[in-house]
């Protein structure tokens, strides 16, 4: 993929993953617009890194992404890829009471928010030459984490949405990437940004750049090497050993 040239939208990129991949694609010729609710930081950002663009975003919020859609569109009509970064993770227990609401919000912003922000840009992206959507799910998608359940499925739901919106949409000249982060240094889950079993995000970052630019146009999920065994483990007959490996270590071992 020719990152150069291109004009990105990422919502949820004012900190962690989202961060990182945005100031590596404006690095390497793209433009890039990030997203996110906090109007100071957004401020503080485009001071930062000059040329990177701002819009702000609560993915939560059907009015504000189409509001910032309106505003990115009419700002970069030459707008070209999406990348759906937003996300929370947050723990539950269902053997006790008090679940249902951090579930509710974990659905509003992992599930709803992508596909809102999807139905928001994509009659405009079927117009751009070499569209691109990038999803982002995680290795949960495919094997669980006990303390996640909701996050988890809502990752799963993002696999499946990306394997069936690429039967759709490819054909309309769309691509569809799907992102499947391992766990990653960063302040997703509390402790996660310490956790020796996290990947370090810069090194994510660059394995996740690199992969992209040697696309040659075939590629469908982007899979650095530290998620392959939770990617595959099913397929290859590890599932269970993989369940209990992952349940049984740190808390914070395959969240994005």
């Amino acid at each position: 993929m020719d990152i150069s040239g291109r004009t990105v939208f990422v919502p949820g990129a004012t900190s962690g993953i989202g961060l990182a991949l945005a100031l590596r694609l404006q690095a390497r010729g793209a433009t890039v617009v990030v997203g996110g609710r906090r109007t100071e930081l957004l401020e503080r950002l485009a001071a930062e890194h000059p040329g990177l663009r701002t819009v702000r975003i609560d993915v939560a919020d059907p009015g504000s992404i189409d509001a910032a859609a309106q505003q990115v569109l009419r700002e970069h009509p030459s707008l070209d890829t999406l990348v759906t970064m937003a996300g929370v993770m947050q723990p539950e227990d269902w053997t006790t009471a008090g679940s249902l609401a951090t579930a509710e919000r974990t659905i509003t912003t992992n599930l709803l928010g992508p596909i809102r922000l999807l139905a928001a840009f994509v009659d405009h992206l079927r117009t751009r030459p070499d569209a691109a959507v990038v999803t982002v799910s995680s290795g949960l998608a495919h094997v669980p984490l006990r303390v996640t359940p909701t996050y988890n499925a809502t990752k799963a739901a993002i696999h499946m949405l990306s394997e069936t919106l690429r039967l759709q949409l490819e054909p309309a000249g769309v691509r569809v990437l799907e992102l499947v982060p391992p766990a990653v240094r960063t302040s997703l889950m509390p402790g996660q940004e310490d956790s020796p079993v996290a990947m370090p995000l810069d090194e994510f970052a660059d394995e996740v750049v690199t992969l992209l630019e040697k696309d040659d146009g075939t590629l469908r999920e982007i899979l650095v090497e530290r998620v392959k065994a939770l990617r595959f483990a099913e397929v290859e007959g590890a599932y269970d050993a993989t369940v209990a490996r992952l349940n049984a270590s740190d808390p914070h071992a395959a969240g994005r």
